[in-house]
């Protein structure tokens, strides 16, 4: 896995997945804050570059919406504004694919009296009734 594999996964662990869960539209990165955490150090410029890449991007449905930066842009003191491309849909559906599964059954359990009704009917056919009962 390349450094900017490595740093884009990190952005979307770190960042990206935890601001769709709280339901952030918005959200910022300082490239010096990855380079610290990652330990990557004289790799400033790989780390402003991943950030900002449209692969980074795409993944995550994000755009850059505002970098703050120092005319050179490549300084640990850079920092990206992204916003959700997404931001109307529930941040629940988005997440990592457990969470996109919650309430995938609903509409079977809804056909099927509810999922307590559900339990309730499996649980009392568990066991194969007693002749002679």
């Amino acid at each position: 896995m390349s450094n900017a594999d490595k740093i884009r996964l990190y952005g979307r662990k770190r960042y990206v997945l935890s601001a769709r869960n709280r339901g952030d539209k918005r959200f910022s990165i300082q490239v010096g804050d990855v380079v610290r955490e990652l330990g990557l150090i004289d790799r400033v410029p790989a780390v402003c570059s991943a950030l900002k890449t449209s692969k980074f991007l795409k993944e995550n449905n994000l755009r850059v919406v505002e970098t703050t930066a120092p005319k050179s842009g490549q300084s640990t003191t850079v920092v990206y504004t992204y916003e959700f491309v997404d931001a109307n849909s529930s941040p629940a559906i988005q997440g990592d694919a457990w969470t996109r599964l919650h309430g995938v059954l609903k509409g079977v359990f809804d056909e099927l009296g509810g999922g307590e009704a559900y339990l309730r009917a499996e649980r009392s056919n568990f066991y194969p009734s007693k002749v002679g009962e």
